[in-house]
């Protein structure tokens, strides 16, 4: 049975692989494989960002995924020049991309879910299945009336 978060996945060589939003490094590990000081990863957190996951009594754990944006947060301040708060918006954006991309994903199955449906009807219907209906309205139309109402007001209205 796999660890959850881990995705049950096995690598080669037996080992599990851990998942990228997995919390698993302790802020020390997470600070070295990110190669900063541990005190800027409290610092990156307190601004919100960097944002890693916490343990019941309140420890930092830091998943794959925050190592990566962590070094990402490093490089585009030390090689691009750009301040915390223009980190922040980049990485708000980013985030903001990556939620719209899975939304278009989710509509574009959905969409050919829908598709696939409305083949399976029409070929349900092209087949023989309610062959009495062919050529006509699945949902009859009431002829439209050219009665004329004329609406006059109550005597308390006026």
């Amino acid at each position: 049975m796999s660890a959850p978060g881990t995705g049950g996945r096995e690598r080669a060589d037996g080992a599990r692989a851990v998942a990228d939003d997995a919390p698993v490094f302790v802020i020390s590990v997470a600070a070295q494989l990110a190669g900063m000081h541990a005190q800027t990863l409290r610092q990156y957190d307190r601004l919100g960002l960097v944002t890693p996951g916490r343990t019941p009594g309140g420890g930092r754990r830091y998943s794959p995924r925050d190592v990566a944006l962590l070094r990402e947060v490093q490089r585009l301040s030390q090689e691009d020049g750009v301040n915390l708060a223009g980190i922040k918006r980049i990485i708000d954006l980013e985030s903001r991309v990556e939620a719209l991309q899975q939304r278009v994903h989710e509509l574009i199955d959905e969409l050919e879910r829908s598709e696939h449906r409305r083949m399976s009807a029409e070929s349900a219907m092209a087949s023989g299945y309610g062959r009495d209906l062919v050529g006509t309205d699945l949902v009859p139309l009431r002829q439209a009336s050219a009665a004329l109402v004329v609406w006059r007001p109550r005597e308390s209205q006026r």
